[in-house]
């Protein structure tokens, strides 16, 4: 009976599910050093805002750090400049005991800062999806991976900031859609990054005049699906062609990556599609998603940004992280 017993305690570890951590986090303004000219003005290399190798170093250093400690198998990223950015990053998370082999940026436009990816894992391909052809909106990156013979499609996105009205995000999210319709509803996707929009952006921004220009449609809820959900139980009562946002899986008082003028915001969000939902193949763990909340990350009662003095020449102080936190959630293979 003992025999019989390590036998199938053996077979387990050896054969078990496999857990996949999944995140994305906006790293605020990582720039390199090289000039392109598309740079913001407090961050041209070695100007008189000081963005130089010892403030560059530190900033990838910080950021490193909030990645180490989430030791994500995929992390999606916003606002990295360049391929050279998102490398010096790999290269300091290599430093710091972590190794991504695999990554990719959305690069083909020259925005300003980009999305891009980092993976433990190889995927079958990455490409862009091209939202329009003005530098106002930023490429959408998408992934592909076989893990066990199993597909997955990861979408990493930012979405046009509150600077512009609503109908700019819905534009993306069109986009998505579109590409989505084309592969199907029922695969494995995950739209995850930097929305500039709340899990609940049709009830927030229904009174504010510069952002709905769009008669209460929005570009989160309506466009990909996520309008009246509740919790992750009632999920399935919901239309096919329909994403379910992670927020409502969360604990309400995590529900944020953001913090503006004191009131917490969730800018950013991890949707899935249905099929994540079940049992069978890659699936979300019940209660898995938060924000990354350590400690460090905040100064009193705001996020631990990246400091930049307000000065009429405005000089970077070398101290800080980002001024969004992460979102991770967890998968299961089996």
């Amino acid at each position: 009976m003992k025999y019989i017993l390590l036998v199938l305690l053996i077979s387990a570890s050896l054969f078990g599910d496999k857990i996949l951590k999944i995140a994305t986090y906006n790293v605020e303004n990582l720039f390199d050093l090289q000039k392109s000219g598309y740079e913001y003005s407090e961050y041209v290399p070695n100007g008189s805002s000081e963005w130089n190798q010892k403030n560059y170093k530190i900033k990838l250093k910080n950021i490193a750090q909030v990645i180490k400690d989430i030791d994500a198998d995929i992390i999606a990223l916003q606002e990295i400049e360049s391929l050279q950015a998102l490398l010096d990053l790999r290269f300091a998370l290599k430093q710091n005991g972590l190794y991504y082999e695999h990554y990719a940026i959305a690069d083909k436009k020259n925005t300003t800062v980009k999305v891009a990816i980092l993976s433990k894992i190889p995927f079958l391909y990455s490409k862009e999806l091209s939202v329009t052809q003005t530098y106002e909106y930023r490429n959408i990156l998408e992934t592909k991976f076989k893990i066990d013979d199993k597909e997955l499609y990861i979408f990493v996105n930012h979405w046009k900031s509150k600077s512009g009205p609503e109908s700019m995000r819905v534009i993306s999210a069109k986009t998505l859609k579109n590409r989505i319709t084309e592969i199907g509803y029922d695969k494995n996707i995950v739209l995850l990054g930097d929305f500039n929009s709340d899990y609940e952006e049709h009830l927030k921004f229904v009174k504010k005049r510069n952002h709905n220009d769009t008669d209460g449609i929005t570009g989160i809820n309506h466009i990909l699906g996520t309008i009246n959900q509740r919790n992750y139980s009632s999920y399935l009562n919901y239309t096919k062609n329909s994403f379910y946002n992670l927020w409502y899986d969360a604990n309400e008082e995590n529900r944020y990556t953001y913090i503006y003028k004191g009131k917490k915001e969730a800018l950013d969000s991890i949707l899935i599609s249905q099929s994540l939902l079940g049992k069978k193949g890659i699936f979300y763990i019940n209660k898995s998603v938060t924000n990354f909340n350590k400690e460090y990350l905040f100064k009193k009662s705001n996020i631990n940004r990246w400091e930049i003095s307000r000065a009429k020449v405005r000089k970077h102080k070398g101290k800080g992280y980002s001024d969004h936190l992460a979102i991770v959630a967890k998968f299961k293979i089996n």
